[in-house]
């Protein structure tokens, strides 16, 4: 995720892209073209927030309350995490 994009922006899963329960590997899977990728728990938790409705900020605070966790910290992860998946084409901004 670019350094440039402040807290207001709404990530949400590229087209194409779907995150689902698979029975079959035992847990969550995040379903792109052409990949699979089974997220840990973490990153589970915040994938589940990007809805194309929560913004970066509202998706850091809600981890940071419900997590009792340093909010910098984890923005900073959030946006590590998320710029990852952008580069990848599974996220982009709304």
């Amino acid at each position: 995720m670019s350094a440039d994009w402040s807290g207001a922006v709404v990530p949400r899963l590229a087209r194409g892209t779907r995150l689902r329960q698979d029975p079959a590997r035992g847990g969550w899977v995040l379903l792109g073209p052409e990949r699979v990728l089974q997220p840990d728990p973490i990153a589970l938790e915040i994938l589940k927030r990007v809805d194309g409705h929560a913004s970066l900020e509202e998706i850091v605070t809600g981890l940071a309350r419900d997590f009792s966790g340093e909010p910098e910290r984890i923005e900073a992860d959030v946006r590590s995490f998320l710029g990852g998946l952008a580069e990848k084409g599974l996220v982009e901004v709304a």
